[in-house]
């Protein structure tokens, strides 16, 4: 089950960065987001962090599994939450993510479409990010409509 959580977000910063792997990024969003945990048992599998962008766009800025929990439907649940959720409240889930292969299949799998991309994104981190042998650059967007 998806809960929210409101104060000490900081807490959750390791699964957090494998979501996103530099802890700067993650401040520029962490706060104003709203960070829910999901839990399998009394451990914390996966956490997600989702932003108002006004105009009915909401954004899923991070999404993370805690590697021993992956490959269980843990990330797609956590989508499927999430949309419940905000059903009715917004009207796109937007999604940005790098392009490896398995990231952009997650995402198709779980009802999202492309939408559109951000040239040379990830070369602002203060390192290379590489995903399955691949050095991300652009952030492609993907976005999936919320149904009222």
């Amino acid at each position: 089950m998806l809960t929210l959580v409101t104060e000490e977000k900081k807490r959750y910063l390791p699964l957090l960065l494998l979501g996103d792997e530099q802890e700067s990024m993650i401040d520029r969003y962490l706060e104003e987001g709203a960070l829910y945990i999901w839990k399998e048992g009394e451990e914390t599998a996966g956490v997600c962090v989702v932003v108002d962008q006004g105009d009915g766009v909401l954004e899923l800025k991070n999404i993370a599994v805690a590697p021993r929990f992956q490959r269980r439907g843990i990330g797609r649940a956590m989508i499927e939450a999430l949309a419940k959720r905000y059903r009715g409240r917004y009207r796109v889930l937007l999604a940005g993510t790098g392009e490896a292969p398995s990231t952009l299949g997650f995402y198709q799998h779980c009802g999202f479409t492309y939408s559109h991309r951000v040239k040379d994104f990830f070369l602002q981190y203060d390192h290379p990010i590489v995903e399955e042998g691949v050095q991300l650059k652009d952030m492609v967007y993907f976005q999936r409509t919320l149904e009222p």
